[in-house]
This record gives structure tokens, C-alpha cells and sequence, in this order.
């Protein structure tokens, strides 16, 4: 199934607390559709529909208040799609799926997150007394194969035998990149609070990352450094993802001209108490159902929370961290939860749009989400 792919845009990335803290999930996106739609040449009556990834906004309809604000049309359905740091590839999946079943002609889909406004959490007391606040909601029914997130990570460094040393170097390698890429990046990026880059990515020096304290302590079975340093994990962060898509008879009937198509998805499920592998598993199964080899694919993006996460990723698919990321991961962005899918996947089509060559380009986007969640998506760039 291929579903064409009109326009796609993404907002700088900054950290919880920083210049993007006061927005809320819908001021993050609403300027990303405005810049679908006019580098389309379509009017907001013109979509059918919004599917939206949104992981914190403890309820509500964030996709909704997005489409309000954007001026869309009020008879415009939007659905709000939570799978955790796989919803913003989920929600465009889920986006095709309205396509092609004739439910919509137009739609937008992707996601925000914006963690800086967060409502506060808390468990409601079930025989009286305080409330209870809580950071990590539960992703299964059993403590003990529920770990925190952090826990996870260590937890999957010390079973594979990752050390701090090859995690801080993998660091160090995403920061690079991205600082490196920057330039190039800006024209995927609509500026917002007068920020027009990434926010987090900085140099980062040998001796430095060896001085940063470890935020998750712990040796493999033969003793091996194996701790997560403050850099060897993705910071919060808000920020969002959007891409705009069609039916081809869409395209036909408005005279757009799509710019890349949506070719497929894997979505897996896995060991709730290892997370982060759940990432290779979608790999594997989207380079199967595809029938793309991953070691040939023009651009390959990992959403990274973790170092580690992205060591054992290359490590179990026979890649080099070079292979991976050439912009820079997750690891040096942060960390908008429900929309890292979504930016690692505009990311793949800016890197396979700015190629030179003739020939079509094809590219994948891979996440792992909480509670042992995994999703690919796989995409082409026609020849302009």
C-alpha cells in the first residue's frame, strides 16, 4: 500500500523547562499545520481529518483542540492516539488506515508533546485519605515486570554487557552529528518562541563525559562499568511532529503533487519488562514485510532514549552507530515523548528529499515504547 505524502514539518526540540515550556501541545502544532497546508496550496476545509500522538495529556482530546486552533474546520473529526513514545508513528498509521478505507481524503497526523505542561499526576485514595502523586503510570498489571524506565535501561546495559565508556562514546557521536546538521535541518523546522533549531545538542568533549555523574549506577556480571551517565540518556523535552497525506484520487482531484509516499508499518509487541529491544523487533518486522534490507536503506532512524538503547539496536541488527542517525537521535534532541516517532520520521523524509540522485530513495523510522511496545514505518522519496 502506498499512501502519498504531500508536506511534513516539525518544531525545534528543546528540553522541559526551556524555550518551548510555556506552549501547550496545541500551540506547538497549530503552526506546523499552517505550514502543511501552505506549502500544499490547500485551504483548512480541505482535511478530513487529524489524528494526533499525545502521551501526557492525561485525557481531554489534545488532537481536537489542535484542530480548532488551527482553524480547521469544526465538522473535522480528530482522534487522539496514545501508545507512549510510539504514538506519533502509531497516529500516522492509524491516519493511512482512514485513507485507505475511504474514511477521509486529506488528513494530518503525527505528534506533540508538550511536557513542560504536564498536568501533575496523582492516584485518587481508594479509603480516604491523601492523594498520591506519581511520575510513571503503569504500563502492566504486574509491579515486578513494570520497571522504571531508567531501571530498564541499566537493567538492558548490564545484560548485554554495554559499557559506560562505548555508551558515553555513542553519546557523544549523536551530539556531533546534530550539531553538524544543524544548517541543514532548518528547513524541516518551523521556528516557535524564536527558537529555529534544536536546542540540546552541544560539543561534547572526552574528559568531560567521564566527569558527568552517573544517573543510573550498575556493573554487568563481570564487573563491568555498565552505568548510564547524564548524557547517555535522552533529556524530557517538548516539541512536535506533522505530516500531511492524501488518497491518489485526492491528489488528481486538487492537483497536488505528492512529495514522498507511505509505503508501510510494523507494530510489535514485546517483553513489557525490556522495552527498549522492542525497537528491533519492529525493525526486523518492517524489513521483512517490506522486503527492504535495513543495511541498504538510505537513511534509517532510531528514536534513541537511551545510549544503550541505541548500542543494542545497531548491535543486534548488524549496523555500525554510524549506519544510524545521521542527524543526530533522540539521545542528542530529547525526548517529547509522543512525538519522537514523528520527528525521527520527518527527519527520514528531509534526509532522502535532500539526496542527490535520480532514483528513489527509501528510508524507516523505528521507536520502542513503554510497557514493551515497538513501531516501524517505512517510506520512499520519488525522483523530483
Amino acid at each position: 500500500m502506498n499512501i502519498p505524502i504531500l508536506a511534513w514539518a516539525r518544531t525545534p526540540v528543546a528540553p522541559v523547562g526551556g524555550a518551548l515550556a510555556r506552549c501547550q501541545p496545541h500551540e506547538l502544532a497549530a503552526p506546523l499545520v499552517a505550514r502543511l497546508l501552505d506549502h500544499a496550496g490547500l485551504p483548512p476545509g480541505a482535511v478530513d481529518s487529524l489524528v494526533l500522538g499525545n502521551a501526557l495529556g492525561a485525557g481531554g482530546n489534545p488532537a481536537r483542540v489542535l484542530a480548532l486552533a488551527a482553524g480547521l474546520d469544526e465538522r473535522t473529526p480528530a482522534i487522539t492516539l496514545d501508545s507512549q513514545c510510539c504514538a506519533g508513528l502509531d497516529a500516522i498509521t492509524h491516519a493511512c488506515g482512514l485513507l485507505a478505507l475511504g474514511q477521509a481524503q486529506v488528513v494530518i497526523a503525527g505528534g506533540a508533546e508538550a511536557w513542560s505542561r504536564a498536568p501533575l499526576r496523582l492516584h485518587r485514595p481508594v479509603d480516604g485519605g491523601a492523594p498520591v502523586a506519581y511520575e510513571q503510570a503503569a504500563f502492566t498489571p504486574w509491579r515486578e515486570r513494570d520497571p522504571d524506565m531508567l531501571q530498564a535501561a541499566l537493567d538492558g546495559a548490564r545484560r548485554l554487557g554495554l559499557p559506560r565508556a562505548a555508551q558515553d562514546g555513542y553519546a557523544r557521536l549523536s551530539h556531533a552529528r546534530a550539531l553538524a546538521a544543524r544548517a541543514a535541518q532548518a528547513g524541516e523546522i518551523v521556528p516557535i518562541n524564536g527558537l529555529g533549531h534544536d536546542a540540546y545538542p552541544r560539543a561534547l568533549r572526552a574528559e568531560r563525559l567521564a566527569r558527568m555523574p552517573a544517573v543510573a549506577a550498575g556493573q554487568a556480571a563481570d564487573g563491568m562499568d555498565c552505568s548510564l551517565s547524564t548524557a547517555a540518556v535522552s533529556p524530557r523535552a517538548d516539541g512536535a511532529a506533522l505530516l500531511l497525506l492524501a488518497t491518489p484520487a485526492a491528489c488528481e482531484r486538487l492537483g497536488l503533487r505528492p512529495r514522498a509516499r507511505w509505503c508501510g508499518a510494523a507494530s510489535v509487541g514485546g517483553a513489557p519488562d525490556r522495552p527498549m529491544l522492542c525497537a528491533v523487533d519492529a525493525a526486523r518486522a518492517a524489513g521483512q514485510r517490506s522486503g527492504w534490507p535495513l543495511q541498504a536503506l538510505d537513511a534509517l532512524e532510531l528514536h534513541d532514549a537511551f545510549a544503550a538503547q541505541g548500542l543494542a539496536f545497531c548491535d543486534a541488527l548488524g549496523l555500525s552507530p554510524e549506519a544510524i542517525n545521521h542527524g543526530g537521535g533522540g539521545l542528542a534532541r530529547g525526548h517529547p515523548i509522543g512525538a519522537s516517532g514523528a520527528i525521527a520520521l520527518v527527519r527520514v523524509l528531509a534526509r532522502l528529499s535532500a539526496m542527490a540522485g535520480a532514483g528513489t530513495r527509501r528510508g524507516m523510522a523505528c521507536i520502542a515504547g513503554a510497557g514493551g511496545l515497538g513501531t516501524a514505518t517505512w517510506v520512499e522519496v520519488m525522483p523530483c
